[in-house]
């Protein structure tokens, strides 16, 4: 054998064991990567107490760290009394937040009609979302949450106007403009299941694919899957409290078809067994779902909703607000135990 011929052999057979090792190392799986996320808390939480007159907007930031050392914020834009478009104002919430070293994580509009079927009512309300893109922006948010399905009519009892298909077309249209508009703003607009048609995930979901805009998402809400429910017997909010779900989609099942889309997570809670567990919702298989969708790295919402039950409708087996707000984060964190 010449020379020649040995040396490629010889230069073939280093290939083909580098080629062994590279196939042995593929074999190999990197570790998983450990599941966690970040708890943020929802200004709802503190609904009766912010409609009482016993804090305000401003206070928030404090209270959140203060009082539970949770240092993400998720606004409400109802709580801001239309002061969004006072800079003065803005200036001042962000230096509170600034100065206690908080996250403002995103604000929940809950604004004129995305869907709304006639086209001046609908630009309408595109435009009326505008202003809370530029405070969110301001405040150093990442999104701005909001409803595609009509609140009023879930408020009245109604039937919402107009077919599924319909709304779906209004919604790609209407949440579509507003997408463009925020996403020259950097930010996220994310739907949370919430009003009339919002609460079918497969509706939702069916809105996500038609569009394209990278900063579009779901904000799945544990407790939002009430398709119907009765009528309020009075125009309040004690009124509506009061109300019981006759129609109800799948919850684990609307959450694994959301996860695909989301950009976050709502974790409701309205009261606790005596083991500190959700009865209304099974976290650990609610989690165990988001985890193997392989969601990770996010931000989970405490939105406490019993003290709100309590105050406003005189249910006191329902713990305070405080109380509430404690319970849901031990139970994020014993989640984070668990499956993390």
């Amino acid at each position: 054998m010449n020379n020649s011929r040995r040396q490629f052999l010889n230069q073939l057979g280093f290939a083909s064991a580098g080629l062994g090792l590279v196939s042995l190392d593929s074999l190999i799986a990197a570790p998983a990567a450990k599941f966690k996320f970040d708890i943020s808390l929802a200004e709802f939480s503190f609904a009766s107490e912010l409609w009482g007159g016993k804090m305000t907007n401003m206070d928030f930031p404090a209270r959140a760290k203060n009082d539970y050392d949770i240092t993400i914020l998720e606004y409400v834009s109802g709580f801001f009394n239309n002061k969004h478009t006072d800079q003065g104002y803005l200036k001042e919430l962000k230096q509170r937040c600034d100065d206690l070293g908080m996250k403002n994580h995103l604000i929940m509009v809950d604004g004129e009609n995305l869907t709304a079927l006639d086209d001046a009512a609908r630009l309408k309300a595109v435009e009326a979302h505008y202003p809370w893109v530029d405070a969110a922006k301001f405040l150093g948010c990442s999104a701005i949450r909001v409803n595609l399905g009509d609140a009023m009519a879930m408020i009245s009892g109604k039937k919402e106007e107009g077919t599924p298909a319909q709304l779906a077309t209004a919604a790609v249209d209407g949440y579509g403009k507003l997408l463009e508009y925020a996403g020259k703003a950097g930010l996220n607009v994310i739907v949370e299941n919430h009003f009339g048609v919002s609460t079918d995930p497969d509706w939702l979901v069916g809105v996500m694919k038609q569009l394209k805009a990278t900063n579009k998402g779901l904000l799945p809400d544990f407790g939002n899957f009430c398709a119907e429910r009765s009528k309020p017997e009075t125009q309040d909010i004690k009124g509506i409290m009061a109300t019981k779900c006759v129609k109800e989609h799948e919850k684990y099942e609307g959450v694994k078809k959301m996860m695909p889309y989301a950009k976050g997570i709502s974790a409701k809670t309205h009261q606790f067994d005596a083991n500190g567990n959700d009865p209304e919702t099974d976290f650990i298989k609610m989690f165990k779902i988001i985890k193997d969708s392989g969601w990770n790295n996010g931000i989970v919402g405490i939105e406490y909703e019993g003290g709100l039950m309590r105050d406003m409708g005189g249910d006191t087996t329902k713990p305070s607000n405080d109380e509430g707000i404690r319970q849901t984060k031990a139970l994020l964190e014993k989640v984070l135990a668990e499956l993390g």
